[in-house]
């Protein structure tokens, strides 16, 4: 069975996925667009394995997620039947957005990278708002410097 993994350090979150019929295109592999529920899934796995469910902080904090920005580097396909592992880290975190990188592996095998700021909202106006100071506090303890791939910076010196 998949289990989502957390990272000795307690920073970087690993959610597994397969790739299925739905998820690839006409060529046979992952459709660009499936990539991006991929990371959304994983983000929403993260949360809700620290224990904050996106019903429950909208129903009790009043407070929701957007997507702001999001850059996406697509390195190799996924194919069908693929198990992937997409990761989840805080790169920086301040009081009304965070900023998420993300990766998608196959194996060892980098597929995609990703950048992804999301904006904390109030659920009933949908105006910026900042984090209540627990959960503020909780993600400014998971940041993790801005540090590249080797295998990214690999590739885009030789490809």
């Amino acid at each position: 069975m998949m289990q989502a993994e957390q990272a000795s350090d307690g920073l970087r979150f690993s959610w597994p996925t397969r790739v299925y019929w739905e998820d690839t295109d006409a060529g046979g592999v992952v459709y660009h667009a499936q990539y991006v529920a991929f990371l959304e899934r994983a983000r929403t796995e993260w949360l809700r394995f620290r224990g904050h469910g996106q019903e429950q902080l909208r129903h009790d904090l009043d407070l929701v997620f957007a997507v702001r920005a999001m850059r996406l580097d697509f390195l190799r396909p996924a194919r069908l039947d693929d198990l992937l592992a997409v990761t989840v880290e805080i790169r920086a975190c301040k009081r009304a957005s965070v900023v998420f990188a993300q990766s998608i592996r196959r194996g060892d095998e980098l597929l995609l990278t990703a950048e992804v700021r999301v904006a904390v909202l109030s659920a009933s106006s949908f105006r910026p708002r900042p984090a209540p100071d627990g959960l503020y506090e909780e993600f400014k303890a998971l940041e993790v410097p801005d540090q590249r791939l080797p295998e990214v910076e690999k590739q885009r010196n030789t490809g």
